[in-house]
């Protein structure tokens, strides 16, 4: 049976060797721009809902060149935790019945309803990568996706789009600012205990 101490040194271990998935959220920030552009083009609200959906098929590549430049692990072979943060990325696939339906139903609301259903699986990685981050941010993207949408003309939901992208990038950076903290912290330990050696 695994011990918390055990699971909490296994989740810091997928945090330090993922970098806190730093690299899929500036690939989701570059994707969430490109969006918010997109709904800015004089086509129809279901033309430009389409044109989300094939935009979001570039996030795998534009992350695994962030992956390549930030020297990140996608796989980590000897920590049981690893594939947990794939199967968390799937879970927002059973929230596309919805999407689709607003698609098809009410397609002015499409980028709304994919803002949040974006936001929203980003709270599980909270607890994966053990940072507040995701969970501040979850709600943030959620919530402040559905007051765009109360408040703003149809015309104008391009705005929701890239407030995505900012808080997205609010995500990165934060991310990345504990990586770093727990980096430093991890070296300021094994340096004392390297002291502490008779």
């Amino acid at each position: 049976m695994v011990t918390k101490t055990q699971l909490n040194t296994l989740r810091a271990d997928v945090g330090a060797k993922a970098k806190n998935g730093i690299d899929f959220i500036l690939a989701a920030t570059i994707i969430w721009i490109m969006i918010a552009v997109i709904w800015m083009l004089p086509f129809s609200a279901y033309d430009r809902s389409v044109f989300t959906f094939i935009i979001g098929g570039l996030l795998l590549p534009f992350a695994l060149g962030f992956s390549k430049l930030l020297k990140t692990s996608w796989k980590i072979p000897d920590n049981p935790l690893q594939p947990l943060g794939l199967w968390l990325n799937f879970s927002q696939l059973f929230y596309f019945p919805f999407l689709i339906f607003v698609l098809l139903k009410h397609p002015d609301y499409f980028l709304m309803t994919y803002a949040i259903i974006t936001g929203a699986h980003f709270f599980p990685y909270s607890w994966y990568y053990n940072n507040k981050a995701y969970a501040i941010m979850a709600g943030t993207i959620s919530a402040g996706s559905l007051l765009l949408a109360l408040y703003l003309s149809p015309s104008d939901f391009y705005i929701a789009g890239f407030f995505m992208a900012f808080c997205l990038l609010i995500l990165a950076i934060w991310n990345f600012t504990i990586y770093q903290k727990r980096k430093l912290a991890e070296q300021e330990t094994t340096s004392e205990r390297m002291r502490c050696k008779p």
